[in-house]
């Protein structure tokens, strides 16, 4: 069955009003620390603890894992003219060249010279929408290591910091490349994963390169099109097995976050079933989707008529999902990247 493709107005749907002093601005002392609330298949919310995740999980369950790693992609800068701008990666093009967001008192124009933290230089050579790119004098990456600053989303309102470096990034973080964290995976240490292991757990990974459209609003074209923006995914054999024997055995598929839901439903969209994949996905999961891999997510809270939001209420129901936000906010639980999460199942 295809995706369904409401209007615009369907944004309403998924609103629902948030105290600022919910948003986490800041990681607790302990990865396992935070809180979980369980939806029961019927919409019932049950409050526990993120260790009682083991309890969830049954022995033959199959928990994938997304293993990108945040790579610090905001440098700070000057324009010739000495006006101030902020660069954010949203992907790197080429050894030199990347696709960037720019904010700036002025917006620069095509051939505009930029300077930027630790003396790196850089020329505006084209636009891509709301996108600049970006040719620089020399390899970009080793700039970003040296002198870049950790991409924490604008809800945090505060500078990166030491802690940051450590905290942001997942204890299953492999592959560099994305631009915001698989948030679900921040609240797992080697400790709880040595107990899934020890109960059965199977766990495999994906890959999917988290993108700077990730925290943007939704567009009326992306509501229209059906097609949210591209993401690099890596789907490979092991983890298509392991799905397909645990399907087989009577257990469950369960995706850590949305980023790896996003991975797998997307590799099985083409043909119907899980199948490698390595390429671009702009799927937009949203109510009347055909989920064909994932049985259960843990996931983080999101943003009010987000499609991170759309997704989870396409998987588990939108009532049962808005009420478990009420019940969340209500209960004065900590929300979205270094917040609390919630475990869910697909309704049937």
């Amino acid at each position: 069955m295809a995706p369904m493709q409401p209007g615009a107005s369907s944004l309403k749907e998924f609103a629902y009003d948030l105290p600022p002093d919910l948003i986490a601005q800041a990681p607790l002392a302990e990865r396992t620390g935070s809180r979980l609330l369980h939806v029961h298949p019927d919409g019932w919310p049950e409050d526990l603890r993120i260790p009682n995740i083991v309890d969830l999980l049954q022995e033959g369950d199959l928990l994938v894992v997304n293993d990108t790693r945040v790579i610090p992609a905001r440098l700070f800068g000057r324009k010739a003219t000495g006006g101030k701008v902020e660069m954010l990666l949203e992907r790197m093009v080429g050894e030199r060249t990347a696709r960037v967001q720019l904010r700036s008192s002025r917006s620069p124009g095509i051939g505009t010279d930029l300077t930027f933290d630790g003396g790196a230089q850089a020329t505006v050579a084209n636009r891509d929408g709301t996108f600049f790119i970006l040719e620089f004098a020399e390899p970009l990456e080793p700039v970003l290591e040296c002198h870049g600053h950790m991409p924490l989303p604008p809800y945090i309102e505060r500078p990166d910091d030491a802690v940051d470096r450590e905290r942001y990034q997942t204890v299953f973080s492999r592959e560099p490349g994305a631009v915001a964290a698989p948030t679900a995976a921040l609240h797992f240490d080697g400790a709880l994963l040595g107990r899934l292991r020890d109960k059965g757990v199977g766990i495999e990974t994906v890959t999917l390169h988290v993108g700077a459209g990730t925290f943007a609003p939704l567009r009326t074209e992306q509501l229209e099109s059906g097609r949210l923006h591209a993401e690099r995914i890596e789907v490979t054999e092991p983890v298509c097995v392991a799905a397909e024997r645990a399907h087989a055995a009577g257990h469950r598929v369960v995706a850590l976050g949305t980023t790896t839901m996003r991975a797998l439903e997307s590799a099985a969209l083409e043909t119907g079933s899980l199948a490698p994949f390595s390429g671009e996905t702009t799927l937009f999961i949203r109510p009347g989707f055909d989920f064909r891999v994932v049985d259960a997510l843990l996931t983080n809270f999101h943003l009010p008529e987000s499609s991170l939001l759309m997704l989870v209420c396409a998987f588990a129901g939108t009532q049962s999902i808005l009420a478990a936000y009420a019940h969340a906010v209500r209960h004065r639980y900590r929300f979205f990247s270094y917040g609390d999460a919630m475990f869910c199942y697909r309704q049937t």
